[in-house]
């Protein structure tokens, strides 16, 4: 079998074996407690590194701006901690990048927001700075994890663990589950009302 027909038959592997576990639920929790909050005019904020990063960028767009053409609908408050090269820089200059996400979060959120902490090992020190703040914040707490949720669980109110050690494997679970949670709000906040789709 060549390598990339493997990596292939691992992704789905990882994705069947998720979809027939009790992650299924836990993303569902996840997701409404989601439309709970914005109903009550909270928003989201996501953070991670690297490729975890950009699917925090990733999912907020879609919530800002649309998820789907046949959903042209108003835009969900959503926010990546990751924000421009200066925010970035200055606080990895001053500060040090391990107080990037918390800095933000406490800057940007408060009482009622969520924050979705993704990190394939679940020990990203930045991502759990940010996720202990929430805490103090009363902001609710979703991990996206792998590696059994590493040390970041622990400060999760609710987790959505990937089955996998691999960094490619879990980054693209997360993504998977990313879309589903956010289809799944997006399609909730329209049946409430909530949200409403423009010509």
């Amino acid at each position: 079998m060549s390598r990339i027909k493997k990596i292939f038959k691992e992704s789905v592997e990882v994705k069947l074996e998720i979809a027939n576990s009790s992650e299924i639920i836990n993303l569902e929790i996840i997701g409404d407690s989601i439309v709970e909050l914005i109903i009550q005019g909270n928003k989201i904020m996501l953070c991670g590194n690297g490729g975890s990063a950009a699917d925090a960028q990733h999912l907020a767009a879609e919530m800002l701006i649309r998820l789907r053409p046949m959903n042209n609908r108003e835009g969900v408050p959503a926010i990546t901690l990751a924000q421009d090269t200066s925010t970035i820089t200055a606080c990895s200059n001053d500060f040090g990048y391990e107080l990037l996400f918390e800095r933000l979060l406490r800057t940007l959120g408060k009482e009622g927001d969520c924050l979705i902490a993704i990190t394939t090992s679940g020990n990203s020190k930045n991502v759990i700075r940010a996720m202990k703040a929430a805490q103090e914040m009363n902001i609710k707490v979703f991990g996206f994890l792998g590696c059994q949720g590493g040390n970041a669980l622990k400060y999760c109110d609710e987790a959505f663990i990937v089955p996998s050690n691999d960094t490619g494997r879990v980054q693209e679970a997360h993504i998977t589950a990313g879309h589903a949670i956010m289809e799944y709000v997006e399609d909730r906040l329209i049946e409430l009302n909530y949200l409403h789709l423009q010509e």
